[in-house]
């Protein structure tokens, strides 16, 4: 159960005085006088503009979904494992920077890295706009293209680490109480830059080429505005960071809360369950438009809106998947966040079968419908994990305090200074898993693409790709076994009556 702190009434509130750069050197939000008259005004205006920034990285993350099942359009040939190869290479790195961008919130402030880390989103867009539609890359040959657009969809990464700086961010402006929610909005507002991307892009890339041709399965596109369409919103979220945000003086710990959140077992748990939760909802962001593009070609061809308008509906799944988010941060609050997050692995692995049965049957209807629930669940996922996260620390701060004697304020300081570290280690890894599921599909891709390179005739090509068309299911037995793998470890460590419910009462039962 989580505490707050209530000041006297003839107490004043702490002062929230401000230092050059907007430093607020105090900052006490589980004071409930101080949160109502001073710190939700704060925290408010700090948290929207984290939203808006956040949103952008993840638009930017995700552009070369789409980007890469428009590059036959441009003049460049690739085969399936080559394409799937482009769209992991942004995942990979952005989970990878997930882990210096938390180190850079408490080393430059939570103000001045949000400006930073949306001015580096130029880069990508900037290399979209310029270099990939360029006569020079077109002359090229095929390995120097393959080069050269693994480079610029490696830089879209840029926009995965932006997450986690964040999300650890955040974490400090609000209390306990609020935290699941917070967290959660933030997340779910960031996160619908997925579906925003997937939505718009394919729009926006065929501007001013005739109607009748985009219906075409050949058409010309102006990939350049992929890129141009972001340049003005990144520019706004670096001025409103620099201009209107501030940074917390006690946010700014060093390395040691970041190397003593490693050395608990829980910090490892949760960041392997958050692959099955977060992994799950931008692995599958990333790949779903690839795989529905290749297994389903013949629905595509009979639905031409959807195949180039919509991105074969790609971008629906994201978007549920970004609003269920502060949806499972809420449960978590009212029934537990255990109790919430076990019910969505057992959910993700029910679903997964549904859709190879999909696949199996050649119904896109049973296929979609299954995504978009995992979709669903993982959302909720995502929230409910990241509830569990300050919790977890909470429980073992106070249990540390009443051992050791150690002053309960500061020990408690310290678990949340872990918590806001391990939120960050857990955003890496779990982003991680969404590159493996890059990995998984592409191995299972590789038959797909030998056959298909066999084949002498575009005919030939066609029809050896439709009879290999479910190729994907392999994929998809390996994530329902990782599922029922998460489900045990849930049940295992936080909700098993002998052993995790008397440790960590708070994630079973609703946190009051």
């Amino acid at each position: 159960m989580s505490t707050t702190m209530q000041r006297p009434a003839d107490a004043p509130a702490p002062a929230t005085s401000s230092r050059r750069g907007r430093w607020l050197d105090d900052w006490e939000p589980e004071d409930e006088t101080f949160w109502e008259t001073t710190g939700r005004r704060i925290a408010r205006k700090n948290l929207w503009i984290s939203i808006f920034a956040e949103n952008l990285g993840f638009s930017v993350w995700v552009l070369w979904t789409i980007i890469v099942i428009n590059l036959a359009n441009a003049g460049f040939t690739l085969s399936l494992s080559e394409s799937f190869l482009l769209i992991a290479l942004p995942n990979l790195v952005g989970s990878t920077l997930r882990i210096p961008y938390t180190f850079a919130v408490p080393r430059f402030g939570g103000r001045a890295w949000t400006g930073i880390s949306a001015s580096l989103l130029l880069i990508p867009v900037l290399l979209l706009a310029f270099l990939v539609p360029s006569g020079w890359l077109q002359a090229q040959g095929h390995a120097t293209q393959m080069w050269v657009l693994a480079l610029c969809a490696a830089t879209a990464g840029f926009g995965g680490g932006n997450f986690s700086s964040s999300m650890a961010n955040i974490s400090f402006f609000y209390p306990d109480r609020h935290k699941g929610f917070a967290l959660g909005l933030n997340a779910a507002g960031g996160n619908i830059g997925v579906a925003t991307a997937q939505l718009l892009v394919p729009l926006v890339i065929i501007i001013g080429v005739p109607a009748a041709a985009v219906k075409m399965p050949v058409h010309e596109v102006n990939l350049s505005y992929a890129g141009l369409m972001w340049m003005p919103f990144i520019v706004l979220a670096a001025i409103l960071a620099w201009r209107y945000m501030d940074s917390i003086t006690h946010a700014r710990s060093d390395g040691r809360s970041y190397m003593r959140s490693l050395k608990h077992g829980q910090t490892w748990i949760m960041s392997l369950l958050y692959i099955g939760t977060f992994g799950s909802f931008i692995g599958y962001a990333f790949a779903l438009p690839l795989v529905m593009k290749n297994t389903f070609p013949e629905f595509l061809a009979a639905h031409p809106f959807i195949a180039t308008y919509l991105a074969g509906l790609g971008f629906v799944g994201a978007l549920i998947g970004s609003v269920s988010r502060p949806l499972g941060g809420w449960m978590s609050d009212k029934l537990g966040g255990a109790r919430v997050t076990l019910a969505v692995f057992a959910g993700e692995a029910v679903f997964t079968l549904t859709a190879i049965w999909g696949v199996r049957e050649h119904s896109f209807p049973i296929f979609f419908g299954s995504f978009m629930a995992i979709f669903l669940l993982a959302g909720m996922g995502n929230g409910s994990t990241y509830r569990m996260i300050p919790l977890i620390f909470t429980e073992l701060g106070r249990k540390e305090a009443a051992q050791t004697g150690r002053d309960a304020k500061q020990t408690a300081l310290d678990f949340k200074r872990q918590a806001a570290a391990v939120i960050g280690i857990a955003g890496a890894i779990g982003a991680f898993g969404g590159f493996l599921i890059q990995v998984v599909f592409r191995q299972a891709s590789l038959g797909v693409s030998s056959a298909v390179n066999a084949a002498e005739t575009p005919a030939e090509k066609v029809a050896v790709a439709q009879a290999m068309a479910d190729w994907s299911i392999p994929a998809l037995w390996v994530f329902l076994g990782a599922y029922v793998v998460f489900a045990a470890m849930t049940w295992f460590f936080y909700l098993r009556t002998s052993f995790a419910t008397k440790r960590f009462p708070s994630l079973a039962h609703a946190s009051v």
